[in-house]
C-alpha cells in the first residue's frame, strides 16, 4: 500500500459527530466500523496488545444515548482511543512490552486515561510499545509497508492511527517516540510542552511527555485539550492551554529550519522534498531563515551538537534504577539485550555526568529562548527519511542499531521541552515523512495553528 499525502484520507471524527445528533450515524456503529478495520488489517500490523470490545460497546452504547438526547459530554463523546501500554487502564493489563511486566494488571486509570474517559470517550484497547518504552522493538509493522519499521516507542499508536483502526490512541515520548512514528505513519501529532498533559504515574523520567496521534489537526488537538481541561499538567507544571477547538489557522511570519545533527543524515530524496516546501512557504510570503542568516540561530544550531548524546545519557540515567531493580527481582531474562546494553551505559555513569548533562540541557533551552523575538517557529523533517526496513535481529550477529529508527531529529523538542506539531506533508519512495514545527515552551496552540495553516496553503510534495 503505497502512501501518497495527496490521496491518503485517514479516519477523522469531528467531521462525523454531526450525523450523530441527527441520528444517521451514531458512536456505537463508528466502533463497529473500527473494529472491522481491525479484524482485517491487525493480522499484518499487530498494533494492539489488548483490545476490550465489550467494555468499548457498553462505552459506545452509553455515548450513544447521550448524542441521541443531545447531551455529549464533550465533543470527543464516543471516540473509540487506543492508549499505549505504558499507561495504566483500570480494565486492561498494563504490560509496557516487557516480559517482566506479563500479566501486570494494576486496575487503575492513568490521569490522562481517567481524562479521557470523563470526556466519554472510549478507551478501545492497548496499543503496542516498545520494551519500557525503549529501543528493543515490538511485533508492530508499518501500515504502508509491512517491511518498514512503524517507529519506536508509540509504534502501536502510531500505526493503528495509519491503519485508519482508529481516529486518536495516545503515545508518549522521552526521546522520540510521538513524533518520529507520527513521521513513519503519516499522523498528525501534538508532542506537548513538557508537562502539560498529566502523566499520572508516568513521572520518572524528566522528559517524559503524551500526546495524541491522530489522523486530523482537529482530533488531535481536541483530544489534547479535553485531557488538559480534565487533568491538568503535571505537579508544579502549567497544563496545557487554548482554544476549546482547533485554534484558527495562523500564518507565520518567520520560520527558521532547524538543520541540527540530522541534516547530513537526510536522504537525498527527502532533503529535495523538504526543500520544495521551504520554497512554497517562502512563495506565501513566510521569510524562512537558515543557518548563517543571524547570529543566535547559528549559535543555537552549535548548541544542538551532541544533544542526542545528551539525552541519551539523561534518559538512561533517571531510567537505571527501574531496570537495575527489574533484573535483581526477575533475573537476567527480564529484559532484552538491548536493555541491558542501555543499563551498563548508564552504570558507567556518575552522578557528575548526570550533572554535567543537565547544565548542558539548560544552555541549550537558553540558546532557543533567545530566539522568541524573531522566530515563530522551527520548522524541520519529522525524521531524517522514511522509516527504515525492519527484519529482526540475527542471532549470532550483532544487535541491530536503531532498529525503530534514528532519533536524531526528535531529541532536540525533548531536551527543550518544546511543544511540537507533527504534520504529514510529505512522502518519499511510497512512505510517508512528516514534518515538525517547534515553538517556545507553552505555545502548543501556537504550533497547532501555524500546522493547521500549512495543511491549507502548502500543497504536500512527494519525492
Amino acid at each position: 500500500m503505497s502512501y501518497s499525502p495527496k490521496e491518503f484520507r485517514a479516519l477523522t471524527w469531528h467531521d462525523a459527530t454531526p450525523a450523530f445528533s441527527s441520528g444517521a450515524d451514531s458512536p456505537r456503529a463508528y466502533l463497529e466500523r473500527c473494529l472491522s478495520t481491525i479484524a482485517e488489517r491487525e493480522p499484518v500490523v499487530r498494533a494492539w496488545v489488548t483490545i476490550n470490545e465489550t467494555g468499548a460497546r457498553e462505552a459506545a452504547d452509553a455515548s450513544t444515548l447521550r448524542w441521541k438526547a443531545g447531551r455529549p459530554l464533550s465533543p470527543i463523546d464516543g471516540m473509540p482511543v487506543g492508549i499505549k501500554d505504558l499507561l495504566e487502564t483500570r480494565d486492561m493489563p498494563t504490560q509496557m512490552g516487557c516480559p517482566a511486566y506479563q500479566g501486570n494488571f494494576p486496575k487503575r486509570d492513568n490521569a490522562a486515561v481517567w481524562a479521557l474517559r470523563e470526556a466519554g470517550a472510549v478507551v478501545l484497547g492497548k496499543t503496542v510499545t516498545t520494551e519500557l518504552g525503549g529501543a528493543h522493538p515490538g511485533p508492530t509493522t508499518n501500515p504502508f509497508n509491512p517491511a518498514h519499521t512503524p517507529g519506536g516507542s508509540s509504534s502501536g499508536s502510531a500505526a493503528a492511527v495509519a491503519a485508519r483502526m482508529v481516529p486518536v490512541a495516545i503515545g508518549s515520548q522521552v526521546g522520540g517516540s510521538i513524533i518520529r512514528p507520527a513521521s513513519y505513519c503519516g499522523n498528525f501529532a501534538l508532542k506537548p510542552t513538557q508537562g502539560a498533559i498529566n502523566r499520572g504515574e508516568r513521572q520518572a523520567t524528566s522528559m517524559s511527555t503524551h500526546g495524541p496521534h491522530a489522523g486530523s489537526a482537529e482530533d488531535m488537538w481536541q483530544v489534547a485539550i479535553e485531557i488538559a481541561k480534565r487533568a491538568g499538567g503535571d505537579p508544579g507544571r502549567l497544563g496545557l492551554f487554548g482554544p476549546s477547538t482547533l485554534p484558527e489557522p495562523r500564518k507565520p511570519a518567520t520560520l527558521a529550519v532547524m538543520e541540527a545533527e540530522g541534516w547530513a543524515l537526510l536522504d537525498g530524496p527527502s532533503r529535495e522534498g523538504f526543500e520544495r516546501l521551504v520554497e512554497a512557504l517562502r512563495a506565501q510570503g513566510v521569510v524562512v531563515l537558515r543557518r548563517g542568516d543571524h547570529a543566535l540561530l547559528d549559535a543555537f544550531e552549535d548548541s544542538l551538537q551532541g544533544v542526542q548524546a545528551m539525552t541519551n545519557a539523561i534518559t538512561g540515567w533517571e531510567n537505571h534504577w527501574n531496570i537495575r531493580n527489574l533484573i535483581a527481582s526477575m533475573g537476567p531474562d527480564a529484559v532484552s539485550d538491548r536493555t541491558k546494553n542501555v543499563l551498563a551505559g548508564a552504570e558507567k555513569m556518575t552522578p557528575e555526568d548526570y550533572r554535567v548533562a543537565i547544565l548542558r540541557r539548560e544552555e541549550l533551552r537558553l540558546r532557543h529562548a533567545a530566539l522568541a523575538p524573531f522566530v515563530d517557529a522551527l520548522i524541520a523533517p519529522a525524521s531524517p527519511g522514511p522509516a527504515p526496513v525492519w527484519a529482526g535481529d540475527v542471532p549470532g550477529q550483532p544487535l541491530v542499531r536503531r532498529p525503530t529508527g534514528d532519533a536524531v531529529y526528535n531529541v532536540p523538542s525533548s531536551g527543550l521541552g518544546a511543544p511540537v506539531v507533527t504534520v504529514p506533508l510529505m512522502a518519499v519512495g511510497g512512505l510517508p515523512v512528516g514534518v515538525q514545527l517547534m515553538g517556545q515552551p507553552h505555545a502548543d496552540a501556537a504550533m497547532t495553528a501555524i500546522a493547521h495553516w500549512m495543511t491549507e496553503a502548502i500543497a504536500p510534495v512527494e519525492a
